[in-house]
């Protein structure tokens, strides 16, 4: 099967879907022009999750729980919880990346669903601290090699 082009899992913001948080895109154009090497899967975990677009922007938070792990939640701007959907979306995509037989994602960087290495810290103040994504960590943790918009000049 030599000649096949290899399936990678893409933010589908990154394509130029408006899917942000704020109904926006973040299209890399150094990323379009791969196409041509690569078939790219478009995903977006905050919508596979069920979230609507625009949405309230969220980050991670960690809660510390008695034992010997933290829980990580995702709370929008205004408080509401929707980890839930967080996790949906991760379940979903990890779906796709299968179905698809995709060994390597680019997603979009310090998303709380995508970020990874960093992400925001849960305060909404635009501090960065080391992290993954829900969407990015489940991936890794299922064998699928995560990157950031910032590494596409390495493909």
């Amino acid at each position: 099967m030599g000649g096949e082009k290899e399936n990678i899992l893409v933010s589908a913001c990154l394509l130029g879907v408006n899917c942000r948080y704020d109904g926006g895109n973040g299209r890399q154009e150094s990323l379009i022009r791969l196409i041509e090497k690569y078939n790219f899967i478009p995903v977006c975990p905050e919508q596979l999750g069920g979230l609507e677009t625009p949405r309230e922007p969220a980050e991670q938070i960690i809660k510390v729980v008695t034992g010997d792990h933290d829980e990580i939640r995702v709370v929008d701007r205004s408080g509401k919880d929707v980890t839930d959907s967080f996790i949906k979306g991760a379940e979903e995509t990890l779906k796709l990346a299968r179905l698809y037989g995709c060994k390597r994602a680019i997603l979009k960087e310090r998303s709380p669903s995508c970020g990874h290495g960093c992400i925001y810290d849960g305060t909404f103040s635009g501090t960065k601290v080391p992290g993954d994504g829900v969407t990015a960590r489940l991936l890794e943790e299922n064998g699928i090699l995560v990157s950031g918009e910032s590494s596409i000049e390495s493909f």
